[in-house]
Formats: structure tokens, C-alpha cells, sequence
């Protein structure tokens, strides 16, 4: 962190780590960085949120420990678990100890039969600050966004059995949402925000050029501005960057210099994930052409 003093630094770090950011998500991740505070990305699929938690890692050395998000998650998944199977086999290696109930309650509740996940390993490790990722926190529950609130605000997880834990050393923490239901207010008091939208053209452009330093300008330009265009249309799954990168690198793999219509129809599953989507974008593709 001592190399990363402002934002300009914080851009130049993303840049050199061939991810293009603006002023303004360096500055988030600036502020982030120097008040200690969560920061939420919120924006489209694929536009680079997850990716900038795992340069964040990268860029302060720091270990990347990540919670992946789901209908149904919880504090078992999340924060922590015991091993109860140990815990029967420490019960009955006990028994004729002569220990009360307390004390032996106390050996299968502590450290050795616990089981930490994400959330508590962030907070419990010993040798630096990690960089925590919980992405697309809006596929969870409501009711998990309450377990948060605590880690969010006092770095601490409450266990009942032990008490509260407080981190060791702060994890910067990166949250990811891909908006498909809204967030609590709770939750958003607690943390930084940035918006990430999908790219102009000329950041895309920058973007895979990026990725793909050799890509030839031609194909370069008619990549992205065909992807710019049906971004416009009506899509059961509008392609992310992630999309338009992989889409290139596959018309280079076939040795395409122009996109044209035949590249188009052998090359669309690299970049759109519906058929609906690939019947509608071909048809249109194959209507211009015979125009």
C-alpha cells in the first residue's frame, strides 16, 4: 500500500496490470484503500468488477480470499462451521476424564474444531491484511446481508460458542453486485460505491488491446464496434467485456483479420451465450449483408 499514495499511482498500478480503469474507480479504491471502508461495485455483468479485486490482490501482494455468492448461502458457508464429527470424536475420547461439563464443552468448542470459511478467515489471518472479495452479493438472501452488517462496520464476526473475534489485521473488502435485486440501505451506509457501466468505444478499445497487444487495428475497430452495436439491441444476455475479449481472441485463433459474415456465424458462441440471442444477431448480421 506504501507504493500506491494517490489515485494517479492507483491507475498507473491498474494500467501496468493491463486493466483499464478511469479517475474515478481509482479513487474509490484509493479512499478504500486509505479509510479502511468496504467498497461496492455495482454494474452490469462482465464489465470488470470481479477483475479488480483479484489486481487489488496482485498490487498490494496481499492473499485473495474470495466468497462466491448464491441463493441460499449462509453462516455455515460463509463464516464458519464446526466439525462436529471431530467434535464427537473429542466427546468420546473424553469420556472417564473426570473433566466437568464446562471444561469439556470449552475443549470442543474452541479453535481446533472449528472450521473457518471466507468470511472468517478474512478476518482471522495472521500475517497480513487480505483482500476479501464477496461477489454478486444480490444472488444471496436478504436475511444474509444481516451476517455482513457486523464485518462491514467492526471488522468482528460474533461466534456464540467463543465470543467475538476481531480481525487480526483489516481485510480490504470488495463487494460485487450485478443488481438483479437491490441491496440494502444497511449494507450500502457501511461502504464506499462505485458504479462500473459498460465501456465507450474507445475504452474497449483500450481494453482489449490491452489483453491482446498484438490484435491488428482493422479487427480491433470492427471487433468492438460490432459489439458496441449490439449492445444497443434487445438481448436475453447483453456480452460484458469478458465477451468481447474472448470473441476476439477467437477470430484471431482462426486467423481472421476482418469480421465479416462468416466469422460472424463460426464465431458468435464466443460471444453470445443465448441461441435466441445468436438466431436474432445472425439474421440481422445475414439482412444487412444482403443489402
Amino acid at each position: 500500500m506504501d507504493s500506491l499514495k494517490n489515485s494517479s499511482e492507483i491507475l498507473a498500478a491498474l494500467a501496468d496490470h493491463k486493466y483499464v480503469a478511469d479517475d474515478e474507480l481509482a479513487t474509490a479504491l484509493f479512499l478504500m484503500l486509505r479509510l479502511g471502508k468496504p467498497l461496492l461495485l455495482e454494474g452490469p455483468p462482465g464489465v470488470g468488477k470481479t477483475e479488480i479485486a483479484l489486481v487489488m490482490s496482485e498490487l498490494l501482494q496481499a492473499p485473495l480470499i474470495r466468497l462466491q455468492c448464491y441463493e441460499g448461502l449462509d453462516v455455515n458457508a460463509a463464516v464458519y462451521e464446526w466439525n462436529y464429527q471431530k467434535q464427537l470424536l473429542g466427546i468420546k475420547l473424553q469420556e472417564g476424564s473426570g473433566l466437568s461439563v464446562a471444561e469439556k464443552e470449552k475443549h470442543i468448542f474452541g479453535p481446533d474444531y472449528l472450521l473457518k470459511r471466507p468470511l472468517l478467515q478474512s478476518i482471522m489471518h495472521e500475517t497480513k491484511s487480505p483482500v476479501l472479495l464477496i461477489d454478486e452479493l444480490d444472488r444471496s438472501d436478504e436475511e444474509f446481508e444481516a451476517f455482513l452488517l457486523e464485518l462491514l462496520s467492526a471488522f468482528q464476526i460474533s461466534i456464540p460458542e467463543i465470543g467475538t473475534i476481531r480481525a487480526t489485521h483489516r481485510p480490504y473488502i470488495i463487494l460485487t453486485s450485478n443488481r438483479t435485486r437491490e441491496l440494502s440501505d444497511a449494507l450500502k451506509r457501511r461502504c464506499l460505491y462505485h458504479w462500473i457501466d459498460y465501456p465507450s468505444l474507445e475504452k474497449e478499445m483500450a481494453i482489449v488491446q490491452k489483453r491482446l497487444p498484438h490484435i491488428d487495428a482493422q479487427l480491433l475497430t470492427q471487433v468492438v464496434d460490432f459489439v458496441q452495436d449490439i449492445r444497443q439491441k434487445k438481448l436475453l444476455k447483453t456480452p460484458g467485456i469478458s465477451e468481447t475479449i474472448d470473441w476476439a481472441e477467437s477470430l484471431l485463433a482462426l486467423g481472421y483479420r476482418n469480421v465479416h459474415q462468416q466469422a460472424i456465424q463460426r464465431t458468435l458462441g464466443s460471444l453470445l451465450k443465448s441461441v435466441d440471442d445468436i438466431r436474432l444477431v445472425t439474421d440481422e448480421t445475414a439482412s444487412v449483408r444482403d443489402h
